[in-house]
C-alpha cells in the first residue's frame, strides 16, 4: 500500500514529527519493508544476482543495534496477496516497472530490483538471531497496527499508509530511523536509537483539528494502490481546493495540502463523501460511493490477534475465511512461522503468482522458464492435494482446477500464461500424497518424489555433507535444463561459492577455529568478491546463466518444504554471492587457478571435488564435451577455459560423513 506523494510531503513537513530517543521499548517492524530498506540502503551488488552474505552482515547488524539499546522487536512479514483483486492492477504494473528497471540496468543504469532470494535469507537470519517474527496470510499493515496498539508501541517502516492509521505510539520512517549511530543518554549512560516520529494527532491540527475519522477518506482520494476512478478526476477537476501555504513547485503536494484543508471543513466522513458525490454524473455516485466506503476499510485495525502467538500461547494466528477447509494444519502453523512461502498462498487460492524479475538478458527467455517442471510439481501437490480439491470427478471437471497462471517477463514486456498440469495426486508405496497427510508419509518416499522432481538418482547425494545435498541436486538439474547451456566453468565457480559459505562457517561459527590454511583460503576469496571490473560492462550471457541457477534453487527450495524438508534446508545466507561467482568465473579462464586456489588446503579441496564428482556422475558421460562442440558449431560459446590442471590433482573420496557439515573441510588427509 501508499499514498502517492503523501511521504515526500510529510517529509517536507517536520512540524508533523516528534523527536524520540529509543529505547526499553517493544518495537513493531514492517518485515518487507526492512529488508527492501537495508539491501538498498546499505549500496549492496544488484547486478550480478545478490550480495547475500553482506546482507545478511547488515540485518544482523541491524539487530544487534537494537539489542544494545534494549529495543525489543517484533517482525511482521507480507504474505499472499489481496484475495479481493483491488491491488490487481497495481501489481502488474510494477511487475512490468521492473522489467523496465532491468532493462536500465542492463545498461548501466540505475534501479533497484531486490535479488530473488533475498526474502528467503531475511527470514533464516530472523531465525539464527532468534528474533520473534510471523509471515501474515495477507498484507500485514492492519496487524502491524492492531499489534502496536496493543502494546502501545510504534511502527517502524517506510509505508505512507501508516500517516493515516491510527496509531497511539506513532509510526518512525526508516528514513528517520538513526539506528546506524547509536547515542548515550548522559544521566544513565544507556544507549538509545535517536528517531523521528510521525503522530496524525499532530498532523490533523495543523489541518484546522480535522478529524482523524476523515483521512482514511484523504487516503482513497488522493490515490493509493487499492483505488483508481477516472469519474474521481472529474472531481478533482471541478472543486477549487483551498491550498494555503504551500511550495507552489510540486503540483502533487498542492493537490495534498488542498483536498485536507478541503475535508477539514468537514465533520465525519459521511458529509464529506456526500459533497464528492455532488461533482459526479449520477450513474457514477452509486459505485463510487461504495468504492470510497469499502476502500476506507482497509484503514481499520485488524482483529487478528499476534499477542498470543508472540507469546507462545498459540500455534498460529488466526486465519482469514478464504483459508478454511483448504490448508492443512500443519501449513498454516509452517506459513505463520516463515518456514513455507507466501507463493503457496497465491498459488493455492489465487491459483496466479508473479514471478519475479531479475537481472537477467531481456533479449533472451525468462530465467523462470528453467525451473517450470519444478513448479508444476509444486502446483501439482498443492491443489490435486489439497482438502477441497474434488476427489471423485471426472477428467474434465478436474482440469477446471488443475492450472496456475503465472505471470513472467517475456523480453521486455509482461506475459501472462496458463500453467496447465494433471489432476492426479501423487502416489508412491505407502499410497496417494496429501497435504494433510504429508507429515506422516515417510522420509524416504518425500525424499524420492523431491529427487524424481529434479530428475535425479539418489545416488547423487552418497558424498555430498547433508548441508549441501539439496544445492548440489539442484546443481545438477540446472546443467541439464539451462539454456544457454552452463559449461563446467559455470559449475566450478557455483562450487566454489558453495566453499565460500561453508569457510564462513568453520572460520566464525564453529569449534575450534579454523587453522590458518582456512582462513588464507577464506580471505582470498574475500579478496576475489570484492575486486572490482574496473569500467567493465556487465556479461549478460553470464548473468543469465547464474540467475537460472537461483531459479531452480529457489523453486528446489520451495518444494523441499513442501515436503516437509526431506533434505536438510541449506543455509542460503551464504551458499551465493553474485561478485564472487562472477569474478571466480572470469578467473577460471587460467587453468591453474582452482589448483593454485586450494593446493594448499587439501580438506577444502577435498570437499570440492567431492560435489564436483557428485553432479558430473549424474550427467551424461559426453555432457560437456557435446556441449562445446554444439556451440563452436554455433559460435554460442565465447570463453573455452579448461581446468584439466586442476582436475589432474584432485581426486574422489567417498568416505564421508555426510551428517556433518564440515565433513568436507575434517576428512584427514590422503596422499
Amino acid at each position: 500500500m501508499g499514498i502517492h506523494g503523501l511521504m515526500s510531503y510529510v517529509g517536507e513537513n517536520k512540524h508533523f514529527f516528534c523527536e524520540l530517543k529509543l529505547k526499553n521499548t517493544k518495537l513493531i517492524i514492517d518485515g518487507s519493508n526492512l529488508y527492501h530498506h537495508l539491501y538498498f540502503d546499505s549500496g549492496l551488488d544488484i547486478q550480478h544476482g545478490g550480495d547475500y552474505d553482506s546482507f545478511t552482515d547488515r540485518v544482523h547488524k541491524f539487530f544487534e543495534t537494537l539489542t544494545v539499546c534494549n529495543i525489543k522487536p517484533y517482525v511482521l512479514l507480507d504474505g499472499g496477496c489481496d484475495v479481493t483483486d483491488k491491488k490487481f492492477e497495481t501489481l502488474k504494473q510494477r511487475a512490468k516497472d521492473k522489467i523496465n528497471m532491468v532493462c536500465t540496468i542492463t545498461h548501466r543504469g540505475n534501479g533497484k530490483i531486490l535479488p530473488l532470494l533475498a526474502r528467503e535469507v531475511f527470514k533464516q537470519t530472523l531465525t539464527k538471531l532468534h528474533v520473534p517474527f510471523v509471515q501474515c496470510f495477507s498484507e500485514a499493515d492492519r496487524e502491524l497496527v492492531s499489534l502496536a496498539n496493543y502494546w502501545c508501541c510504534p511502527v517502524l517502516t517506510l509505508d505512507s499508509d501508516f500517516c493515516i492509521f491510527d496509531l497511539k505510539a506513532g509510526y518512525c520512517p526508516f528514513t528517520y530511523f538513526q539506528w546506524k549511530n547509536i547515542c548515550t543518554c548522559k544521566e544513565t549512560s544507556e544507549c538509545y536509537v535517536s528517531a523521528q516520529c510521525f503522530f496524525n494527532d499532530k498532523f490533523c491540527s495543523y489541518f484546522s483539528n480535522m478529524s482523524k475519522a476523515l483521512l482514511p477518506l484523504f487516503a482513497v482520494l488522493n490515490g493509493n494502490d487499492y483505488i483508481n476512478l477516472p469519474s474521481l478526476e472529474t472531481f478533482f477537476s471541478k472543486v477549487r481546493f483551498p491550498v494555503g501555504p504551500c511550495s507552489r513547485s510540486n503540483r502533487r503536494h498542492m493537490r495534498i495540502q488542498g483536498l485536507l484543508n478541503w475535508l477539514s471543513c468537514f465533520a465525519d466522513p459521511e458529509e464529506a463523501i456526500e459533497n464528492v458525490l455532488k461533482y459526479l454524473k449520477k450513474q457514477d455516485q452509486t459505485e463510487v460511493r461504495e468504492l470510497l466506503c469499502s476502500s476506507m476499510e482497509e484503514y481499520k485495525q485488524s482483529d487478528v490477534n499476534l499477542k498470543d502467538f508472540f507469546l507462545g500461547d498459540t500455534h498460529r494466528p488466526d486465519i482469514p475465511k478464504y483459508l478454511f477447509g483448504i490448508l492443512p494444519e500443519w501449513m498454516l502453523c509452517s506459513l505463520a512461522k516463515g518456514q513455507l512461502p507466501a507463493f503457496f498462498i497465491d498459488a493455492l487460492v489465487l491459483r496466479r503468482t508473479f514471478l519475479l524479475v531479475q537481472v537477467e538478458n531481456p533479449q533472451l527467455p525468462s530465467c523462470h522458464v528453467v525451473s517450470l517442471p519444478v513448479r508444476k510439481v509444486i502446483y501439482q501437490l498443492l491443489i490435486c492435494s489439497s482438502q477441497n480439491f474434488p476427489s471423485a470427478c471426472c477428467a474434465e471437471e478436474a482440469s477446471q482446477y488443475c492450472y496456475v497462471t503465472e505471470f513472467d517477463r517475456l523480453n521486455k514486456s509482461l506475459k501472462k500464461s496458463k500453467v496447465e498440469f494433471t489432476g492426479q495426486s501423487f502416489i508412491s508405496a505407502e499410497g496417494n500424497f496429501s497435504l494433510e497427510t504429508m507429515p506422516e508419509v515417510p522420509s524416504a518416499c518425500r525424499l524420492g518424489l523431491l529427487l524424481n522432481a529434479l530428475e535425479m538418482q539418489p545416488s547423487i547425494l552418497q558424498c555430498v555433507p547433508s548441508h549441501l545435498g539439496l544445492p548440489v541436486v539442484v546443481t545438477c538439474y540446472w546443467l541439464i535444463h539451462s539454456e544457454p547451456r552452463a559449461t563446467v566453468q559455470h559449475l566450478d565457480a557455483i562450487l566454489v561459492g558453495f566453499l565460500y559459505g561453508d569457510l564462513h562457517q568453520h572460520t566464525f561459527e564453529s569449534e575450534p577455529a579454523a587453522d590458518a590454511d582456512v582462513m588464507k583460503l577464506y580471505n582470498e576469496l574475500v579478496n576475489i568478491k570484492n575486486k572490482k571490473q574496473q569500467n567493465k560492462q556487465l556479461d549478460l550471457g553470464l548473468a543469465h546463466i547464474f540467475c537460472q541457477w537461483q531459479c531452480c534453487l529457489q523453486m528446489g527450495f520451495y518444494l523441499n518444504q513442501l515436503l516437509w524438508t526431506p533434505l536438510p534446508e541449506p543455509d542460503l545466507t551464504r551458499i551465493y554471492s553474485g561478485p564472487l561467482i562472477h569474478n571466480v568465473y572470469q578467473k577460471l579462464k587460467s587453468s591453474s587457478f582452482l589448483q593454485d586456489l586450494l593446493s594448499t588446503t587439501p580438506k577444502v579441496e577435498m570437499l570440492f571435488q567431492n560435489m564436483r564428482t557428485a553432479v558430473i556422475s549424474a550427467l551424461p558421460a559426453d555432457f560437456f564435451s557435446k556441449h562445446k562442440t554444439r556451440s563452436r558449431k554455433h559460435k554460442r560459446e565465447q570463453h573455452k577455459p579448461t581446468v584439466t590442471g586442476a582436475t589432474s590433482k584432485l581426486e574422489t573420496y567417498l568416505d564421508c560423513d555426510v551428517s556433518n557439515r564440515f565433513t568436507g573441510l575434517q576428512v584427514d588427509d590422503q596422499t
